[in-house]
């Protein structure tokens, strides 16, 4: 099922799903409140999601008739990993680093701005103050159950879905406070650009490979192809990156999880001969199999 957030004629944004070319509302009662928001429908996804597609669907609209939004406008938190060694390798080579040996022990996160959350074809702002403004090719997943100290073996259980997560990055603001010993945070405050939907985790069975999916990552800007890669290839798994952000900490429905960036997944990995940092105008477009597209316009 893939779950969206969608605005109609109307203006009004709610919670939906997608079959084909259809979209249909979700609007049900659960405990004597009506539930039409996608925070509410994935604390209640249990009682709920079975329910949508035996059910009469009386409204429905033709998806070019509606504006998709945020799949999820207001998740409860984000954490961002950095689970991809290649990215690490290349970003590190960029800067003269190297990669430091306890990232092979330990998957390491960030809290991000849950609440400067984008959805697909949003109009995304550089910042005044950043001439390096970069884009982050990811995929995220969407907690769907409320746990702590979750094993790794055992975090599946807690997973709703995926989406594709780009994690927009004002890399001379981050460069400014890293060497503090804080951060990332500033550099990434402006914007995180998620969607186009919510694919539940059933829907990637097909794409399996042991803990992790075969799934092609690309992105492009104004049409031409920067970043090629594969989730196969994160090093940190997602049941890795839950058990981590879950020790001693609740996860709560709502919550997302980004994987970091796959492999030659943002212009810093490149450098400038291959391509110069954003600019207003351009046009961003991460793909992920599965998980649809996701294009951001930059201003």
């Amino acid at each position: 099922m893939k779950l969206v957030t969608f605005k109609n004629s109307d203006g009004k944004a709610q919670a939906g799903w997608i079959d084909g070319e259809r979209v249909y509302p979700i609007s049900v009662e659960v405990g004597g409140s009506e539930i039409s928001t996608m925070l509410e429908v994935i604390r209640h996804n249990e009682e709920i999601l079975p329910q949508l597609s035996e059910q009469p669907q009386e409204t429905r609209y033709n998806l070019n008739e509606v504006e998709l939004l945020a799949p999820l406008p207001n998740p409860a938190s984000v954490r961002d990993f950095m689970a991809f060694e290649q990215h690490l390798l290349n970003a590190s080579k960029q800067a003269g680093l190297q990669v430091h040996p306890k990232w092979y022990e330990i998957p390491v996160f960030y809290f991000s701005n849950h609440q400067s959350i984008h959805g697909p074809s949003q109009t995304v702002e550089i910042p005044t103050n950043s001439e390096k403004f970069d884009y982050e090719l990811e995929i995220a997943a969407v907690i769907g159950k409320q746990g702590r100290n979750i094993k790794a073996e055992e975090a599946d259980d807690y997973i709703l879905g995926y989406t594709i997560f780009n994690d927009w990055s004002a890399r001379d603001l981050q460069m400014e406070e890293m060497p503090v010993g804080l951060g990332p945070a500033k550099g990434k405050d402006a914007a995180t650009s998620i969607g186009p939907y919510i694919v539940t985790k059933d829907e990637l069975e097909p794409y399996r490979d042991g803990a992790r999916y075969d799934l092609k990552m690309t992105a492009k800007i104004n049409g031409e192809q920067i970043s090629e890669g594969n989730f196969k290839d994160i090093h940190h798994s997602f049941g890795d990156m839950i058990e981590r952000a879950s020790a001693n900490s609740t996860l709560y429905p709502g919550d997302i999880i980004g994987s970091g960036t796959v492999g030659t997944g943002c212009l810093l990995e490149h450098g400038p001969e291959v391509h110069p940092w954003l600019k207003p105008g351009d046009e961003v477009e991460l793909e992920i199999t599965g998980l649809g597209v996701l294009k951001n316009t930059l201003k």
